[in-house]
């Protein structure tokens, strides 16, 4: 550090603060000392720097093994708000949802001394173990679990299905079918909940639940069950990925998407805008989920006296074609 100081012309604490991202050192500043980094090849030693200050800036995320979306998005967000302000994340990934699975991973990250955890895991509860953790690490839950001890930085699940019921009731559908997720994840049940509560609300019937497990062949196997319907002419398919495979099956069906069967997702990942026909989804706003949660958690741990004050994120309705006003039987 005091070689990069040399050659760009300031003090070692400015070359920390620049590399830091502290708010208080000039742009032109800046850009003088990472031309000296670039020319020196220098890397900081976290080590080194840990034992200086008695800081990791490392802040942990716990998140589960998986290929949907919205968890890569999520954990991309947390990643890019942690590294503009001058952290590090170390992501500890667990293969299950049982709760000692998530002890392992909470245990792992204690052991880098990470500053505080985002436990991005959508439990619907938690154990003694993880309460006990949650007490003495400043700790952020997304969208779950429930609990006492962390705040919660949530997308409001239930407003989500609410948007996407209510679209199509709008559209003059008598009722809306529904395809959940997993029972067992916490974001699946807020939705099925805001979707019975919508059609309760209406007076409309409520129709028997049908459940996947967020992949497009689960989709596709209940968009087969569903295309025999005659009736149903409106679905609300808790992710668009579980709604390629509806609209698959439709289609080899011969029903079509919207003309025979309005459908309504929920993510809008970006192959969503790409599909035929495009989807009509509820946006979640995963990058500014994950901002808002750093942005807690860094606070709590400057403040982990302070108030536990959970965050409600907006979804949005993104209307496409793959909805359109009923048409009669």
């Amino acid at each position: 550090m005091v070689d990069v100081a040399r050659v760009a012309g300031v003090s070692a604490q400015t070359v920390s603060r620049a590399l830091s991202g502290h708010p208080h050192v000039q742009p032109h500043t800046r850009e003088r000392v990472l031309a000296a980094v670039e020319e020196l090849g220098y890397r900081r030693n976290n080590a080194a720097r840990m034992l200086s200050s008695g800081r990791s800036r490392t802040l942990g995320v716990v998140t589960l093994q998986t290929t949907f979306y919205s968890r890569a998005a999520l954990t991309a967000g947390i990643e890019n708000a942690a590294r503009a302000a001058g952290y590090e994340v170390s992501t500890a990934d667990t293969s299950s949802l049982d709760t000692s699975s998530i002890e392992v991973a909470l245990s792992r990250l204690a052991d880098q001394d990470v500053e505080g955890v985002i436990l991005a895991v959508p439990l619907i509860h938690t154990s003694a173990r993880i309460e006990q953790f949650i007490r003495t690490t400043p700790t952020i839950a997304v969208d779950g679990p429930s609990t006492d001890t962390a705040e919660v930085v949530a997308i409001d699940q239930a407003l989500a299905a609410r948007k996407a019921t209510e679209h199509l009731l709008n559209l003059g559908h008598r009722t809306v079918w529904h395809i959940a997720g997993p029972e067992h994840w916490l974001e699946a049940a807020r939705r099925r909940d805001g979707w019975r509560a919508t059609l309760e609300e209406a007076g409309r019937p409520v129709p028997p639940q049908l459940e996947g497990d967020w992949s497009p062949a689960s989709g596709y196997r209940n968009g087969l069950l569903l295309g025999r319907i005659p009736e149903a002419s409106a679905v609300f398919v808790a992710s668009d990925e579980m709604a390629f495979g509806v609209i698959r099956a439709l289609a080899e069906l011969g029903r079509r998407v919207p003309e025979d069967v309005s459908l309504v997702s929920v993510d809008d990942i970006d192959l969503a805008a790409y599909c035929t026909p495009p989807l009509t989804t509820v946006a979640q706003p995963f990058a500014q989920t994950g901002e808002l949660a750093v942005a807690h958690l860094l606070r709590h741990i400057t403040d982990p006296a302070g108030t536990v004050v959970p965050a409600s994120v907006e979804p949005r309705l993104v209307v496409r074609a793959s909805t359109a006003p009923y048409a009669g039987t």
